[in-house]
């Protein structure tokens, strides 16, 4: 099991990797998630837009430990979002993941569509929805997914609960170094998703080299470039050998030139879209 971790604002620790469950087409997402859980992963993301709710409940509830082992963080889609329909969607991802209380709970995505004019007004009454529930007890920290800083913004001139995590794309060759400064300068944790950039880092020979300087898989130095950088990695895969060996990133530190030159390689591996401009044209799977 990860002993590293990382602290929220509120001073509680989560794991320093996540186990995330997107995109698992084609598999056993029960499978998958029963091996995460044997492999030592106890940080779990998932979405009501992912359709794996379902089965990280089941699969949480067939491994026999308690569910306070586990940290569970899902997410209200676009179409989830404003006052009443966050409660309802909480409500139903709790539903599926049999249990009364997430550890965390985010705001998927900030607009709805390139000309949605009230994406703002939508995305903090989506907060307050949400900060109500923490004070009801049913969640314990709220956060963000793909928030630009003029997004944050807009949450925190409403927020009287500070967002605990703000969940991006970032990975060598797209580190979105000011997003995540500014994340970070609001004391909220940076999560990393696609950490590995879908394997198109795999024919980089700078990572290569230094994968053979400290004797590490590449994968685990652009892991080990996230948590030195004080970002939460959320790595997935559905090889078990894989799931350990992305484990395997804290017996070693990279010194400090080799991580300025991974910050400085070409951002060309953007592998998702943009927060302001494009919006996967997709609902949340309400059914799954």
């Amino acid at each position: 099991m990860i002993q590293e971790t990382f602290t929220l604002p509120d001073g509680s620790r989560v794991p320093a990797i996540g186990f995330g469950t997107y995109n698992a087409k084609g598999g056993d997402n029960l499978q998958m998630i029963k091996d995460a859980i044997e492999a030592g992963y106890r940080y779990f993301d998932t979405a009501s837009l992912y359709g794996t709710e379902r089965a990280l409940g089941q699969a949480i509830k067939e491994s026999g430990l308690p569910r306070e082992d586990f940290i569970l963080a899902s997410k209200a889609w676009t179409d989830e979002m404003g006052y009443e329909e966050t409660k309802a969607a909480f409500a139903r991802s709790l539903s599926r993941l049999q249990t009364d209380y997430l550890d965390l709970y985010l705001i998927h995505w900030p607009k709805a569509y390139e000309e949605d004019e009230n994406w703002k007004k939508r995305c903090q009454e989506t907060w307050g929805a949400m900060e109500e529930l923490v004070r009801e007890g049913k969640i314990k920290a709220i956060g963000l997914s793909n928030f630009l800083p003029h997004h944050l913004d807009a949450i925190l001139e409403t927020a009287t609960i500070q967002p605990a995590v703000n969940q991006l794309e970032l990975h060598i060759g797209y580190s979105q170094e000011a997003a995540v400064a500014y994340t970070q300068s609001k004391g909220i944790l940076a999560q990393a998703w696609s950490p590995l950039a879908r394997g198109a880092m795999e024919d980089q020979p700078v990572i290569k080299s230094l994968a053979e300087k400290y004797s590490k898989t590449m994968a685990q130095v652009c892991l080990r470039f996230l948590y030195q950088k004080g970002i939460m990695p959320i790595v997935k895969s559905a090889d078990k050998g894989r799931m350990l060996e992305n484990m395997q990133i804290f017996d070693f530190e990279m010194e400090r030139e080799d991580i300025q030159m991974l910050e400085c390689m070409p951002q060309n591996t953007w592998q998702g879209e943009p927060p302001d401009f494009a919006i996967p044209k997709v609902k949340s799977n309400f059914e799954q």
